[in-house]
């Protein structure tokens, strides 16, 4: 079954080991294209995220040489691999191609200059998160005790993305941050974030906030990572299976997809340690769920809902 993935880290590795990794198979990579195939994930989003100790002057040149990453190695080397600039680009996918899309993880690199938001829009970019885990010029982040929201620049962000189609992520945002995106943006959505009811991290969503998120047409897309699963212990595919079911139960049945995290996690669910290991967690969610629903999971409730598409 076709999956459609909204978050890696692969371009930071990308970037970190200078040219010295290969996109098709580089074991380092727990998305390389080999284990894309074999998982059959049909759709990789590709984050772009600037460790926080990188100084300010030199963000934007980082955020850069990660696009030239995405450029260079996930598209350039003949491997069928696609690049999704328009939301009409996924119906385009041929048999064996693999879809490739840009994601901003945090503003960090723009500073207060939307016109390099602009450049990466251009690039390809189509969904932003205003942060990581810290504050910033935009607003302040899920591990920023202030939890203060959008600041005028944020908000003048969130209406950007409103006016050019692009996903508002509000992944890694306060509290009171994902509210203010829930009010404002155009095409709200959690790219990886699960149910804090069933694991209480300041990285996950409240039942409101995600009942919130459903109302607007949002989408809630869970994440693997352990910390955000189970407070403790080994965490398996059911583990992780409850959130989807959770986040069922308050109406987002058509609204749930999938945001591995991959190459920016470095603990895993036990069978699903890379994307080749995908199918695992489809099969276990076709025990409890309908086919239907799991495709949704998969990948439809994300096509339903893109911008431009509407559902």
């Amino acid at each position: 079954m076709n999956i459609i993935d909204l978050h890696c880290d692969a371009l930071m590795k990308l970037q970190e080991a200078k040219g010295s990794l290969r996109f098709a198979d580089a074991k380092e990579l727990n998305t390389n294209k080999n284990r894309l195939q074999a998982g059959q994930v049909k759709v990789q989003c590709f984050a772009i995220f600037i460790e926080p100790d990188i100084k300010g002057d030199q963000k934007f040149q980082v955020a850069l040489e990660q696009i030239d990453y995405f450029y260079k190695e996930v598209l350039g080397r003949n491997l069928d691999m696609v690049h999704i600039k328009e939301w009409s680009d996924f119906d385009r996918l041929k048999l064996g191609q693999i879809g490739a899309m840009l994601t901003l993880e945090g503003v960090d690199a723009i500073g207060n200059d939307l016109a390099k938001l602009h450049i990466l829009y251009q690039l390809g970019v189509r969904s932003v998160g205003l942060t990581w885990n810290q504050a910033n010029l935009a607003a302040d982040g899920a591990g920023e005790p202030r939890g203060g929201g959008l600041t005028l620049f944020g908000k003048e962000i969130v209406e950007f993305n409103n006016q050019h189609q692009i996903l508002t992520d509000v992944s890694h945002l306060s509290d009171k941050g994902i509210w203010d995106v829930i009010e404002l943006a155009r095409y709200p959505i959690a790219s990886h974030s699960n149910a804090r009811a069933l694991c209480n991290h300041p990285r996950n969503l409240t039942d409101e906030q995600a009942k919130a998120m459903f109302t607007r047409g949002g989408l809630v897309h869970v994440v693997y990572n352990p910390p955000f699963i189970k407070e403790s212990g080994v965490v398996t595919i059911s583990d992780l299976v409850k959130h989807i079911d959770h986040f069922c139960s308050l109406g987002g049945v058509k609204q749930i997809g999938l945001g591995s995290d991959f190459d920016g996690i470095t603990a895993f669910v036990k069978n699903l340690e890379d994307a080749s290991k995908s199918q695992n967690l489809i099969n276990e969610l076709l025990k409890h769920f309908k086919e239907e629903e799991v495709r949704g999971f998969a990948c439809e409730n994300f096509l339903n809902h893109r911008p431009g598409i509407g559902c």
